[in-house]
């Protein structure tokens, strides 16, 4: 009976879905009609403003106007640090409204405050790049305020599970049962096996760390309404922090043995050590670099998918196009709730093995 509540709750919530998709194609289609000079969707500006990272929270529109909350702003300037709302910007039909704090100006394009120029604005070069200087920006944007959501439910989570275990040594109960069998996981069959028993206790802390953070990040990616819009492997400034991270716990970890390979390469003769060490040398800045696009792209990608299939139905301006859609898109978002959890483990596994190659001994 469960099962069957469970499918006939889903069935109906497709089906509002679905009816409520077709109503605002359909008046969006209507509106489009009625008005002489057409207004084209741009599909483009859809899904760039959603999985790009922002000043403030866009909540929803109402009556042509756009409901946001804004965040604060932080700068390092040439005069000291300069605090305000992102609220402060505000579009009209010039643009961007300058900033005024103190005898400084500051103007937001495309996302980057910039200082603003003698006639209030930016200023490009021949190649349309902007020429204006930037402060150093250390503001909260969506995907910082994610990165405190998902830091302070795992205090939340794993404080208390922590405690547990000091009070009840036997069998955990509750939210630690939950958890437990995927610390396990990825003690048995990450950490262990890949950097050995022996050392392996060293890194646990960091390979936690890493898996349920990029887990939980990803998690709230999916969750389309605020406060968790931001997707933090969405941002290739966090997933390349990330790699450094890994990278520098490596070769701070190498031993000589990992040094030797790959400044003297064994069973190489020497006159190929020129060629194998430049080789070698660029194989530990390719291996990051590696973590780091893929944790991005594959978030990306799929974030990408799923808003061009909802596009197709204001692309095409017909609520028949809807079913397919939909069927896709909740394939994809099926399929993107696999994909959180893969890349977390993906992650934390190639670290570990990245570790495991600079701690071992040599046989």
């Amino acid at each position: 009976m469960i099962i069957v509540g469970n499918s006939i709750r889903r069935f109906f919530l497709v089906v509002v879905l679905f009816c409520s998709l077709g109503a605002l194609a359909q008046e969006h289609e209507n509106q489009s009609s009625e008005t002489s000079e057409e207004l084209e969707f741009d599909a483009t500006e859809l899904i760039n403003s959603h999985i790009y990272d922002s000043h403030e929270f866009h909540i929803a529109d109402w009556n042509g106007k756009a409901i946001s909350l804004p965040l604060p702003v932080i700068l390092w300037t040439e005069n000291g640090l300069v605090t305000f709302m992102s609220s402060a910007f505000h579009h009209d039909e010039e643009g961007s409204v300058v900033v005024e704090r103190g005898e400084q100006q500051f103007v937001r394009y495309q996302d980057e405050i910039y200082y603003a120029d003698a006639n209030g604005t930016v200023a490009f070069d021949a190649d349309q790049n902007v020429t204006n200087d930037r402060p150093l920006n250390f503001s909260i944007t969506k995907n910082v305020f994610t990165l405190f959501v998902s830091a302070a439910f795992m205090l939340l989570i794993f404080i208390p599970i922590g405690n547990s275990y000091k009070k009840n040594q036997r069998a955990p109960k509750g939210i630690a049962a939950f958890f437990e069998p995927l610390v396990v996981f990825v003690r048995d069959d990450i950490a262990v096996p890949n950097i050995g028993e022996k050392k392996y206790q060293k890194y646990m802390p960091y390979l936690l760390t890493v898996f349920f953070l990029i887990w939980f990040g990803n998690m709230f990616g999916l969750i389309p309404f605020f406060p968790f819009q931001g997707t933090l492997t969405n941002d290739i400034l966090f997933t390349g922090v990330m790699a450094t991270m890994t990278f520098l716990i490596t070769i701070f970890s190498g031993n000589k043995s990992y040094w030797g390979h790959i400044f003297a390469t064994p069973g190489v003769p020497k006159w190929l050590l020129p060629i194998m060490i430049p080789v070698e040398v660029l194989g530990m800045f390719t291996k990051p670099f590696a973590l780091m696009i893929r944790l991005f792209a594959n978030i990306t990608a799929g974030h990408i998918i799923i808003l061009s299939l909802m596009a197709l139905i204001f692309i095409f301006q017909t609520a028949w196009i809807s079913p397919v859609s939909i069927a896709f898109s909740l394939f994809m978002y099926a399929l993107e709730l696999l994909v959180a959890a893969l890349q977390a483990y993906v992650f934390t596994l190639l670290s570990a093995l990245f570790i495991g190659q600079a701690v071992e001994e040599h046989h």
